[in-house]
C-alpha cells in the first residue's frame, strides 16, 4: 500500500507481552532505543495520537509533528498539524518519503494495515501495562534484520532491535 515511493514505518518499543506503556508514559528507560528513535525520525514526519503527543517532552527537532486527535486543531500549537483520520495524516505526509507512525496503541491498531516496515525494538521482559501493540503475524511480516542488544548500567534489560518489512 505505497503512496507514491513513500515508505510508511511504524516505530515502536514493546516488551516480550507486546506492553508499549503504562499511564500514558514509557515503562523502561533504554537510551540507545531513544538515540535509534531520533536518527531514524529525524527530518521526517511523525503520526501520533493525542497521548502519545502529550507525553511527548516537548516539539521535538527537525520533525514534523502530525496529531491525529478528534479534539479541537485550536488545543494544538500552530506547528503541529493536527488531523481527525489516517488518510488525513497521510496526505500531510505526502512529500516525506518516509514517515513515521510512533504511538500510541490505538494509533498503531489502526495504522499496522497502512504500513510497509516496522522497527520494533523488542523489550526481552514481560510487563504490566495498559497500552499494548498488536502482535505481529508472521503471515503479513517478515523479519529482515536483528541486532541483539545486553543490559548494561544505562539498559537494565537486554533489547533487540528489529525490522520487519510487509510481505507482498
Amino acid at each position: 500500500m505505497t503512496h507514491s515511493n513513500q515508505i510508511i514505518t511504524i516505530i515502536v518499543a514493546a516488551s516480550e507481552n507486546n506492553v508499549i506503556g503504562k499511564n500514558n508514559d514509557l515503562i523502561w528507560r533504554l537510551p540507545n532505543d531513544l538515540k535509534r528513535f531520533k536518527e531514524l525520525t529525524s527530518g521526517h514526519c511523525i503520526i501520533m495520537g493525542r497521548k502519545t503527543y502529550e507525553s511527548l517532552p516537548g516539539i521535538l527537532p527537525n520533525r514534523k509533528h502530525i496529531v491525529l486527535t478528534r479534539k479541537h486543531k485550536n488545543e494544538f500549537p500552530e506547528n503541529i498539524s493536527v488531523v481527525t483520520s489516517f488518510e488525513e495524516a497521510l496526505r500531510e505526509a505526502r512529500n516525506d518519503s518516509n514517515p513515521f507512525i510512533i504511538g500510541g496503541g490505538e494509533i498503531y491498531k489502526s495504522g499496522i494495515k497502512f504500513a510497509e516496515k516496522i522497527e520494533l525494538t523488542r523489550v526481552h521482559e514481560n510487563f504490566d501495562g495498559d497500552t499494548f501493540f498488536p502482535k505481529i503475524d508472521s503471515d503479513t511480516w517478515t523479519l529482515i534484520n536483528k541486532v541483539e542488544n545486553n543490559s548494561d548500567e544505562k539498559h537494565l534489560h537486554n533489547y533487540t532491535f528489529e525490522t520487519y518489512i510487509k510481505k507482498l
